[in-house]
Parts: structure tokens; C-alpha cells; sequence
């Protein structure tokens, strides 16, 4: 329950240090909790940490490797994003897609990844479908604390959302 805890906090927006102090202390006292890796990899993202991020995540499929869904492979396309590793997020984004099509997180990251690597009309394409499915395309993007990821995403959003005009 401390792992879930620390996860709604996190999300929620309160001071990165208390939900990472959290899940730290979940998987200390049980390291077998693959859900608990999930969510630490969450939030090493929301802080501004996609290198741990990427090493949770891993954690996470080695000690559930049937615990699949698609918010795992967001959750790795955006810290490969922050990498700036454009193409291998927008396959591992794609690949949540194929699974939850209307996913808006994951929407925006490929949307970003698409104008980042110059792909403006696939860009676009992705900037048309969010725009079908709500009506904040951009948004603050407040959930990131680290302000040069922050930045990146915006910058992509916004250069996609240009093209789709």
C-alpha cells in the first residue's frame, strides 16, 4: 500500500521527494513487488531521472512478465523521449497505442517525438486525433518537475500543433 501511496501522490503533483521517499521504502521492504518497480519508473520520470526510470521499468518486466499493459510502454517511451532517443519512444509509444488507442498521454509524447525528429505530417496526424479526443491538445505539462523535459515536450507539442493548423 505504501508503493499506491506514493504513486497517487506523485501524480497528484506533491513534492517529488515524498513519493519517491515512499516507493523507496515499498520496494526496500519488498523488492519482489514488480507493480511497486512500475510505479517507481512513474515517478523517476515525473522527477526528472529517465535513466533510473528506464532501469525500473526493466525491474518491473523481469519480475512480472505477464503483468502487461500498455501504460508500461509509455511510461518507457517517455523516458526514452527525455533521452532523446526520438525513434525508439515513438515505437515503444506506438505499441501502446496499438493497445490503448485513445491514450492521451501517449498521444502528446509521440506527437512531440514526431516533430522533434522533423516528421511534421505525422506530427500533425497525431495533433488531429488528440484534438478529437480533447479539447487541451497542449496543456502545462506541469506534471514534469524537471523543466528541460518540461520544455521538450512543450517545444514538440507546440511545433506539431503549428503544422496542424
Amino acid at each position: 500500500m505504501i508503493a499506491v501511496a506514493a504513486f497517487v501522490l506523485g501524480v497528484l503533483g506533491e513534492d517529488g521527494d515524498v513519493p519517491i521517499s515512499l516507493v523507496d521504502r515499498a520496494l526496500a521492504l519488498n523488492p519482489s513487488f514488480g507493480l511497486g518497480w512500475y510505479w517507481s519508473g512513474v515517478l523517476r520520470i515525473i522527477a526528472g531521472y529517465p535513466d533510473l526510470a528506464l532501469e525500473h521499468f526493466e525491474t518491473f518486466l523481469r519480475l512480472s512478465p505477464r503483468e502487461r499493459h500498455s501504460a508500461h510502454l509509455t511510461g518507457i517511451g517517455m523516458a526514452l523521449f527525455m533521452k532523446r532517443r526520438f525513434e525508439d519512444a515513438a515505437a515503444k509509444l506506438l505499441g501502446s497505442l496499438e493497445r490503448v488507442p485513445n491514450f492521451t498521454v501517449s498521444l502528446r509524447f509521440l506527437a512531440a517525438c514526431y516533430a522533434h525528429m522533423d516528421r511534421l505530417e505525422e506530427a500533425r496526424e497525431i495533433i488531429e486525433r488528440l484534438r478529437g479526443i480533447t479539447s487541451v491538445v497542449i496543456g502545462g505539462a506541469t506534471f514534469l518537475r524537471n523543466p528541460e523535459d518540461r520544455e521538450l515536450l512543450l517545444s514538440g507539442l507546440r511545433l506539431a500543433a503549428r503544422e496542424a493548423k
